[in-house]
């Protein structure tokens, strides 16, 4: 069988070097890269047809292992994942997410030698692709609730106001109850209503699709999503973040005479409008 081409993403050189050693007597795999946080390992992988990816659960930049795997998981095609990690914490959520093997450091020769076998075992039936892989949306029960507070300048504010008066005016809606944004899980497209997408959450080259109990991770660029629904009531209020302004469910005073702007859902989105605004704010939604 020919060897599998593995790339390693682990932040310590320690890790790094003992797997490179316990692998250097194995013929059925070969290190073809080493990276330190998922960014780079997603760059390798656009030019390394990768077999399987040695991957560490903490990793730097803001992206972990666990969820480098889900973004993998969009693919229809991935490495497959052998996770390395300090302690067995995370083993369940790691197979939950389609994991191949789960090293606990520090791991031995004959362990790693374990770990091979295992891999030759899923290739010798499908080359990369896990028939096994978990749904996606699972990961999504584990969420907790949270809030993203922004702030808005005062272009800004007139910019969301009117497009939430548009949003509001039952007379101006071209949205269609029929309209849905189709999101690829699995290898299944699911139609998820724009009606039910409370916002939508930039992640580098990818996107968090937010429902009032769901998250899905898609590969829409923000971008793209903004020029798809703006005209359906959605409205960027920040860089990272496009937002169902119909999805706007609660005004909360602050001190400071200022007043807050509540989205639905687990994860909250809050935005500030100054007093001086709140009249015409209340003439939008008819209060």
């Amino acid at each position: 069988m020919p060897f599998l081409k593995a790339l390693i993403i682990h932040p310590e050189r320690e890790v790094t070097i003992k797997l490179r050693e316990y692998l250097s007597g194995e013929s059925r795999v070969k290190i073809l890269g080493e990276a330190m946080t998922s960014f780079e390992a997603l760059e390798l992988l656009e030019s390394i047809s990768y077999d399987v990816f040695f991957l560490g659960i903490n990793l730097p930049n803001g992206v972990d292992g666990i969820e480098l795997t889900q973004i993998l998981n969009q693919r229809k095609q991935r490495p497959n994942i052998v996770f390395l990690a300090d302690d067995e914490l995370l083993a369940f959520k790691a197979f939950e997410v389609g994991a191949t093997d789960y090293l606990v450091w520090p791991f031995s020769r004959s362990r790693v030698r374990k770990t091979v076998e295992r891999l030759h075992r899923y290739t010798a039936q499908t080359r990369i692709v896990d028939r096994d892989k978990p749904d996606n949306s699972r990961y999504q029960h584990d969420l907790k609730e949270e809030t993203v507070k922004l702030s808005l300048n005062e272009t800004e504010e007139d910019s969301f106001l009117s497009a939430l008066r548009q949003a509001w005016n039952i007379n101006q809606k071209t949205r269609l109850e029929i309209e849905k944004l189709p999101i690829n899980m699995e290898g299944k497209m699911i139609l998820v209503p724009y009606n039910q997408i409370v916002f939508v959450e930039a992640y580098e080259d990818y996107s968090f699709v937010h429902t009032s109990q769901e998250k899905f991770l898609t590969s829409y660029r923000l971008k793209n999503l903004e020029e798809r629904l703006s005209k359906h009531g959605f409205f960027r209020v920040h860089r990272k973040y496009l937002v169902n302004l119909e999805m706007v469910n609660e005004i909360a005073s602050l001190p400071g005479s200022n007043f807050m702007l509540r989205t639905a859902g687990r994860k909250k989105i809050e935005l500030p409008i100054s007093r001086r605004r709140i009249s015409e704010l209340k003439q939008i939604l008819g209060l």
